[in-house]
């Protein structure tokens, strides 16, 4: 089962936030992700908020998603007020949103533009796994003013794949591509994973040049994390595959830090890495940002003006509130001052711009000081008056922002 949510506190039945989320609404920038829980098969790593059966009953099937999403957003309209608020970033992800038709996406798209609008330029993304598409349902996407595709891609290597439980044919990953070129998407992601059980280094290396061989303008690379829950971990405590090792992940990504900046690919966040600035995913930035965004679907997370939500998982369970009038909200935080700094660190620390010391605690400067010392930060940075990483900080990220969180506690 996928991990459950904070507890949170009870959210309104109408989905009303309060005043202080509401203030500055139109004067941060907006986004709306959705959620598509819906697969063909769930890979055995993932613990996302998915579902595989094709009717689930009570309104949560496939084929009434698009209607329930779009009575969401319509909720989105009034709890916002009628403040201007268009949308710079649309997300679609799962699941797998192109096991819709291109026309229910569409129409969900359409209603954003429709409440909301859309900003000049907006970036419009869907995820998709190669198998789940093809020149047609490309095509129309494409028309319907999706502007990114983000592909499934994984590893370019079978016995690597078949430990995933994926089901595309590798040989697909270029035809997806092709043909989302064809359809005119300038916006092409390839996502990758490393370190799953099997995986040589050669194998690394062939599916990192698999992929730049299709001549993406971003590359996402993620570590594989055995999340509880998942028939990986299961065969993980049998002894039928071994458990990622720490030293192995950390070699493979500087592997493939290496050879994605070889090819002229420049990281951005720790786990990405795009040709150009205009390359780079606006709606990872704006979550990174802590701007506000709307999560529509069951699970979905949203936050707005410093107060996060998070939606009841079952798409039955969804479908249900929304045709009652309900919000789907099961609980919600309001981050106080403290949080919404930790987060800001958090983040922030991720990203190859950093963060101004100016923003640390006295303490937290000369840990910052240290770690440049330590070879963890960059030193022409520091002396410019930021915490940015290299790339042993990168590999240690996570150590080094508890360090400073606890020297801001």
């Amino acid at each position: 089962m996928p991990n459950p949510p904070p507890d949170g506190e009870p959210a309104p039945r109408d989905g009303s936030l309060p005043a202080s989320a509401i203030d500055g609404v139109g004067g941060r920038p907006f986004g709306v992700y959705v959620h598509v829980p819906f697969c063909v098969k769930r890979c055995g790593y993932c613990d996302f908020n998915t579902y595989t059966a094709e009717e689930l009953g009570g309104g949560g099937s496939r084929r009434e998603y698009a209607d329930v999403a779009v009575d969401e957003l319509r909720l989105a309209r009034r709890v916002l007020g009628d403040v201007d608020l268009p949308t710079a970033t649309v997300f679609f992800g799962g699941g797998t949103p192109t096991l819709l038709p291109p026309a229910d996406l569409a129409r969900v798209l359409a209603a954003v533009r429709d409440e909301f609008g859309l900003a000049p330029g907006a970036e419009v993304t869907t995820e998709a796994n190669p198998d789940s598409v093809d020149a047609d349902s490309l095509g129309a996407l494409r028309a319907a003013g999706f502007t990114r595709v983000s592909f499934g891609m994984q590893s370019a290597v079978p016995h690597v794949l078949r430990v995933l439980d994926r089901t595309h044919d590798p040989e697909r990953v270029p035809e997806a591509v092709r043909w989302a070129r064809e359809a005119g998407f300038d916006g092409v992601n390839l996502d990758l994973i490393y370190g799953t059980p099997g995986e040589s280094a050669d194998d690394w290396q062939q599916s990192l040049h698999a992929a730049l061989a299709l001549d993406p303008g971003h590359v996402s690379a993620y570590s594989l994390v055995v999340e509880d829950g998942t028939r990986l971990a299961a065969r993980v405590r049998r002894g039928e595959v071994p458990a990622p090792d720490d030293d192995v992940l950390a070699d493979r990504y500087l592997q493939a830090d290496e050879t994605l900046e070889r090819a002229g690919y420049h990281w951005y966040e720790v786990s990405n890495w795009a040709r150009t600035e205009e390359e780079r995913s606006r709606h990872n930035q704006l979550y990174w940002s802590g701007a506000d965004w709307w999560g529509v679907g069951p699970g979905a997370h949203s936050h707005v003006g410093g107060t996060r939500w998070w939606n009841v998982r079952h798409p039955s369970a969804y479908a249900a509130r929304l045709a009652s009038g309900r919000s789907p909200a099961a609980a919600r935080e309001v981050l106080d001052a403290d949080a919404r700094r930790t987060e800001r660190v958090m983040l922030a620390v991720r990203m190859a711009g950093g963060m101004p010391l100016s923003e640390l605690d006295r303490a937290a400067r000369d840990r910052a000081t240290r770690a440049v010392a330590e070879g963890l930060a960059d030193p022409a940075a520091h002396d410019a008056g930021r915490l940015a990483l290299t790339v042993r900080g990168r590999l240690l990220a996570d150590a080094l922002v508890r360090d400073l969180l606890v020297s801001s506690g």
